[in-house]
Formats: C-alpha cells, structure tokens, sequence
C-alpha cells in the first residue's frame, strides 16, 4: 500500500494520501483547502485514481478541500452522519468499511472533541487516522461543536485503546514536529488519556482549559458545513433572511430558533417540519402542536411543492437531523429555514405545550 503524510504548516494539519498500487484506487484523508495543487499534483504524478475524500470531523481550524478535488478528480466526499453537513456523498456510521482496492478502512465513531468524529482504522496494516480525537500526547478540546469530556474519553478507552497496542496511530493535527505515536506510547504516556487517567479526572482537566478560539473558526465551519465550498456557504449566509424570525447560528452555521420564538404571534404561518420517524413522533417526547412529520429521508421530495420564500422550522429529538434538514434545504433554494434549537428535548425542557398519539402524525 501507497502511503504519504502531508504537512499544511499555518494549520498544523496532516493529510494522509492512501493508495493500492495495483488497482491505483486511493483515498486522501483531511485534506485542506489552500494545499489543493499539492495534491492534485502529487495524485496526478503517482498516477493515482483518487476515489474518496475522507473527514476525520468537521473542522473549526481550516477549510477542508474535500469540495474543490472532488471537482476536479469526481471522488466521493465520506463524512460522519452525525457531522450535520449537508454535502457529503457516502454519511457513514460505525462499522462501515471504506474499500480501495485490495485494502479497507474501518470506520469507528469516536466523538467527544465533536460530535462526528471519525477515526478510520486499517486493521490489516496496524494503522489508524484519529482525527483530533487523539493527538500524540494530547486530544481535541471539548468546550464547543457538541464537544464532552466524557464521550471523549470513553471514545478513545474503547474505539482507540483497544485496538492491538503496536498499532500506529496518525493524528490530524501537531505541533510539535511529531509525525506519528501508537497505542502502546499512549496508554503509557498520554498524560490527558493514559492508564493513569481516570474519567473524573479527565473531565476536570478538560473543563478547567481556557483555550481561545480557533484563528479560523467562523471561517472554516462555514465552509465546511458544505465540504470546503465557500462560494455555498457565503450564498447560505447571503440567503437567510432575518426578517422573519431571530435567528442564531449553531456551533458549525446551521440557522437555529428558539422554543419560545414558535409560540409568538409572528411566528404564525411558518411550516413546522418534525423530521423524526414516526414511533418518534408518536412517543414519549411527543410533538410540537401544528408540526407536520415529514422523515429526513423523504424530505426533499416532500418540499418540492413548498414555496420557498415561507418560512420552515426543522424539528427532531435534539437539533442534530434538523440541522442537517434546514442545510439541505437551504442549499435546495430555501430562503426562510431554521432549525428548532434543542429539538423537542429542550421543548419539553422548557414545559411547552406538546402533543402526543397515533392520530396526530401527518405528512406534510
């Protein structure tokens, strides 16, 4: 197998370039928008067919490539399902296996820096591209994008330490010159995540850092919501109107609004979508009153008769299927949708009205 790991110095950033050397099939693993011809280049000198484009997260540091060599080679975007974004081309879970040639990659969830993190792991070759989940002697923060100390913890104690210890381990990220670790080095040596670390103490640490943001933060998940496009994410911006709602903006962009805001006289006449299955809909969380059930997986075919200039409010349990419905639909023309803040499990927090029953589920 053909391996290559790429440096981006201002983000500190490593691209990892996979390839079969019979077949040429490769995958390119993070890659970052202003080192493009880096990479077309060298995929074009190997004489590389470059078939998947593979995010280990959503980035809040740098705008991914993902969008312009896809452009340009036809290769497939891979990102978490849980990530919120709405540009992929293959939303995987965990288990999945990504296959180039003779060779695969194992997909393993490992959230906690955010929620859709991936780590891709090479079970044959002993390797495994952490993404910011496990840095060499460190991890990714957890104070923003869904981040939480414990997901991380458990995520790297029982996705990445129990895989054999002698094998290699590639972050996306360092800073100290370093290239690569294993699980060995880390079980012993990471002071954040080692054997010596336990989950309270982990999730005191990480709760006491005070990091400053990213330099590139707004910037970048802008983009990357829609796979390092900018033009998309500055016409996405350009098309919210804020006219008609009080609109704020999630950790990665989405256009979100409150509870509260659904239950004013303004906020009359604008579509409610609960995009949840129907046992949801139906169930314990119940619904909000006037929504319509219309499932994530049959969305843009119901929204095809919806005018867009009205406005929409996306529903589910907790904002992460909503966010990724008001994103497809904003990039569908949409130009008044937001997704309900919290899902219906900040509505029941705050006490507003629901409905629950069989015979409250509609298509819309």
């Amino acid at each position: 197998m053909l391996f290559r790991q790429l440096f981006d110095h201002d983000s500190s950033t490593y691209t990892y370039l996979l390839a079969d050397l019979t077949t040429r099939e490769a995958v390119l693993i993070d890659p970052v928008f202003e080192q493009f011809e880096r990479d077309r280049r060298l995929i074009e000198e190997l004489q590389l067919r470059l078939v998947y484009l593979l995010e280990t997260h959503v980035h809040a540091d740098h705008i991914t490539g993902s969008a312009l060599l896809r452009e340009h080679f036809g290769a497939k975007t891979v990102v978490s399902e849980r990530a919120g974004v709405v540009c992929p081309d293959w939303q995987v879970k965990h288990g999945d296996q990504i296959r180039f040639g003779a060779h695969a990659l194992e997909v393993r969830e490992t959230p906690g820096h955010t929620a859709g993190c991936l780590t891709y792991v090479c079970s044959a070759r002993r390797l495994a591209f952490t993404g910011d989940a496990l840095l060499i002697r460190g991890c990714g923060r957890t104070d923003f994008q869904e981040g939480d100390p414990s997901t991380l913890y458990r995520s790297v104690h029982e996705q990445i330490f129990t895989l054999p210890e002698d094998t290699t381990l590639f972050p996306a990220h360092d800073y100290r010159g370093r290239t690569a670790t294993s699980v060995a080095e880390e079980l012993r040596h990471n002071p954040r995540l080692g054997r010596d670390r336990s989950l309270p103490d982990f999730v005191q640490l990480m709760r006491e850092l005070q990091l400053p943001p990213p330099r590139q933060l707004e910037r970048s998940l802008r983009a990357n919501v829609h796979c390092g496009a900018p033009a998309a994410a500055s016409a996405q911006a350009h098309a919210e109107s804020s006219d008609w709602a009080p609109i704020q903006h999630s950790s990665v962009g989405v256009p979100e609004v409150s509870g509260e805001f659904l239950l004013r006289p303004e906020a009359d006449g604008n579509l409610l979508v609960d995009v949840r299955e129907p046992d949801e809909f139906r169930g314990e969380l119940g619904h909000v009153p006037g929504s319509v059930l219309v499932p994530l997986a049959t969305l843009l075919d119901a929204a095809r008769g919806w005018p867009k200039d009205r406005g929409v409010v996306l529903i589910c349990r907790s904002g992460g299927r909503s966010g990724k419905a008001t994103l497809q639909l904003s990039a569908a023309g949409f130009q008044r949708v937001a997704s309900l803040q919290g899902g219906m499990r900040q509505w029941n927090a705050l006490k507003l009205p629901v409905e629950r029953g069989d015979d409250a589920a509609r298509q819309g």
